[in-house]
């Protein structure tokens, strides 16, 4: 697997798993920082990296190698054994895999992205990250060897608040989906659709929330927020709470940077936010929540989907007829009814439209790391 991240991350495989050591010539530049003190430094790797990455997984996946031959049952206890030791301690020597399985490679995009998007003797690329970069990743793989290339992208995702909710629930429920993660996630539910009969009271309960969020070091158990991923970002949405405010969405809490040092802002929520507003429209990728009005349930699916974009959506209804109506109506590849970000391994994960293709998780997942064969025998006699 191969991260790179200035903003995103990426993550390639080569129908394997395998672990690299550190080239002499890594640079010691990529800094993780909180209140703008460096916490940790990672090596940098570039194109021959990459390359030693993939020349050291071809030869672990050769014909005849201890990772081909290896029963299925093994290679899971191995896995299994991973899974502990990287919730224990994040060691990956101590599991046992041969090497060659597992290679890490983290980079920027334009050094070590590029050289994997680019590079011939790579057959696979998943890339998590923006609608930007993604289509980069894409094309890259058309210029080089055609490479199968599974994209998992922004999103700006519907969370539909019906008047016979739970409304406490779905109040939680909605401020967890968007501030999770300092808002800096694709599913983030950024477009809360609330009916009008409970717009109001949804919004109050909803700013409480806000307002109670604890802000500081992340790495502190009673931290619920930390700083944003750099200082790009950090402008970004400023510059988009900024045009909220002038675009005339209210602003209820929030919308202003937070202490006296790091990437801080302030949990922000909107209301009387309109479908034509900027905020309403692009993926902030920030602690900023977003409420809407709405009126029918008809209106609210024409709404939700007029969107480039097709990730996720929720749904919070005590009707069962409203749920089903409005999950086969949206056009998105997840539809979470009555609870958000309710993710699993067992169920397939992906975006429709801009949002990207292929799928994570779930068996349907593994078909993007297969390929079929047909062979055919002939033999000597008819039987039957």
């Amino acid at each position: 697997m191969v991260g790179f991240s200035r903003y995103h991350s990426l993550h390639y495989f080569i129908r394997h798993i395998n672990l690299l050591n550190s080239s002499e010539h890594f640079k010691l530049i990529l800094q993780i920082e909180i209140f703008r003190e460096c916490i940790c430094e990672v090596e940098e790797g570039n194109a021959e990296d990459v390359d030693k990455a993939v020349s050291c997984a071809r030869r672990a996946f050769q014909l005849g190698s201890l990772w081909r031959r290896m029963d299925a049952s093994d290679r899971g206890l191995l896995l299994n054994r991973l899974a502990d030791l990287v919730e224990r301690d994040r060691l990956l020597l101590a599991a046992g895999f041969p090497p060659g399985v597992v290679n890490v490679v983290p980079g920027y995009g334009p050094t070590a992205g590029h050289a994997i998007a680019h590079h011939m003797d790579i057959d696979k690329v998943a890339f998590t990250g923006s609608t930007e970069v993604g289509k980069l990743v894409q094309k890259a793989a058309g210029k080089s060897n055609l490479k199968r290339v599974t994209l998992e992208l922004g999103g700006k995702n519907p969370n539909i608040v019906f008047a016979d909710a739970d409304l406490e629930h779905a109040v939680q429920e909605a401020h967890h989906g968007l501030f999770f993660n300092q808002g800096q996630c694709c599913l983030a539910g950024s477009r809360v659709f609330v009916e009008e009969p409970i717009y109001d009271e949804f919004v109050r309960l909803s700013v409480e929330k806000a307002l109670k969020r604890v802000l500081g070091n992340p790495l502190l158990a009673n931290v619920d927020q930390g700083p944003q991923i750099d200082r790009k970002q950090y402008d970004k949405i400023l510059e988009l709470i900024e045009s909220g405010r002038r675009e005339g969405a209210r602003l209820e809490c929030g919308g202003v940077p937070w202490g006296q040092k790091g990437l801080y802002i302030q949990p922000t929520v909107f209301s009387e936010v309109t479908d034509d507003m900027r905020i309403a429209k692009e993926e902030i990728f920030g602690p900023v929540q977003l409420i809407l009005k709405f009126k029918s349930m008809e209106e609210v699916i024409q709404r939700a989907n007029h969107s480039q974009y097709g990730l996720a959506a929720g749904v919070f209804t005590t009707d069962i007829n409203k749920a089903l109506t409005v999950s086969s109506a949206m056009q998105t590849g997840t539809v979470w009814v009555n609870c958000y970000n309710a993710v699993s391994v067992q169920a397939p994960f992906g975006g429709f439209k801009m949002s990207g293709s292929g799928r994570e998780l779930g068996e349907y997942c593994l078909q993007d790391y297969t390929e079929v064969k047909t062979v055919t025998v002939k033999i000597p006699q008819k039987n039957s």
